[in-house]
C-alpha cells in the first residue's frame, strides 16, 4: 500500500521516509547534495520561477497559487513527473521534500494532494 508524506528538506532523513523526491525547482539553500539525502531530485515538477515569485509564500494567495500550480501540473512538461511520481508511491514510501518554511502553504502540500488523487 502507497505511503506517501511531505517534509522539509532540512530535517533529519528517517529510514521510514521511503524514496525521497526534492520537489523545489531551486536547490535548498547551505545544504549540500551528500547532506540532503534524496533520492530524486524533480526540479521541473516545482512552480515555475513566475508563480513562485508571484506567491512569495503569502497565505492570502494560497488559494490562487494552489490553482495556478494544479494547471501547471497538468501541462506537458510536469504531468510525467506527477505520473512517475505516482508509480513510486504506488511501489512504497514515497517523501515529498521541499524548503519552504511554511509547512502548510509549499508546492509539497499541493502536489502530495494531486499525487494522493490519482493514486484513488
Amino acid at each position: 500500500m502507497a505511503k506517501l508524506g511531505i517534509k522539509r528538506i532540512y530535517e533529519p532523513a528517517h529510514p521510514g521516509d521511503g524514496c525521497r523526491v526534492l520537489v523545489d525547482r531551486l536547490w535548498p539553500r547551505g545544504l549540500t547534495r551528500e547532506a540532503s539525502a534524496i533520492d530524486h531530485w524533480f526540479k521541473e515538477i516545482g512552480p515555475s520561477n513566475d508563480l513562485r515569485t508571484w506567491f512569495g509564500h503569502r497565505p492570502e494567495r494560497w488559494a490562487e497559487f494552489s490553482r495556478r500550480y494544479r494547471a501547471e501540473l497538468a501541462a506537458e512538461v510536469a504531468a510525467p513527473l506527477v505520473r512517475q511520481l505516482v508509480v513510486l508511491a504506488r511501489k512504497g514510501t514515497l517523501t515529498l521534500l521541499y524548503s519552504a518554511r511554511d509547512e502548510a502553504h509549499n508546492q509539497a502540500v499541493v502536489l502530495a494532494k494531486v499525487i494522493q488523487a490519482k493514486l484513488q
